[in-house]
């Protein structure tokens, strides 16, 4: 009888439709939780009551008064936050465009379930993009910074520096000779 082989690392396994659903979920979830606290936040600061408006409806981010502009940067934060979320829960630098852009598609829905209408505000569609941008540019560099870190064995080896040299810890870049042969002192290569 014939052995199946196991599958490769990033095979169908680690990408079942069920754990998709649930990353994609927790990111929703984390991005409006972000988004309330920050414009919460801002709110009770600026004096203003807090509405669920502040949050999904596309109209209250106007560009000519102080609480839209306030609400523009409350979400580029949340992008931030974004970067954040994509590099614990989905750490995979080739599907942070995925996610992103499901995040933003999602609020997308969700805003015009909310207002009744697909958004027709210009600087809602420029903070998404920018939103967009942030989350993946942020999101791509910080997955493939966790992924090309040197791997650490946890071994003595080289010891605390990962080099061998004099011991002294200094930058000198001195580094100590061994001798390849079989007799003598060492010192001579």
């Amino acid at each position: 009888m014939r052995r199946r082989r196991p599958p490769r690392p990033g095979h169908l396994q680690t990408l079942s439709p069920l754990r998709i659903a649930t990353q994609i979920l927790t990111l929703q979830l984390l991005h409006y939780l972000v988004a309330t606290l920050l414009i919460l936040f801002t709110a009770l600061a600026a004096g203003k009551r807090f509405t669920l408006g502040l949050i999904l409806d596309w109209r209250t981010l106007r560009g000519d008064t102080a609480v839209g502009w306030t609400l523009g940067l409350c979400w580029v934060l949340d992008a931030g936050a974004g970067v954040i979320f994509l590099l614990l829960f989905i750490a995979r630098s080739k599907l942070v465009l995925d996610f992103a852009l499901t995040v933003h598609f999602l609020h997308l829905v969700v805003t015009s379930l909310y207002t009744g209408r697909v958004p027709t505000n210009w600087l809602w569609w420029g903070l998404q993009g920018v939103s967009a941008g942030v989350m993946i540019a942020g999101g791509v560099w910080a997955c493939r910074w966790r992924e090309l870190r040197p791997i650490e064995f946890g071994g003595g080896g080289a010891g605390k520096t990962g080099r061998r040299g004099n011991g002294d810890g200094g930058a000198g870049g001195e580094y100590e000779l061994v001798g390849r042969g079989g007799g003598g002192d060492g010192g001579d290569v």
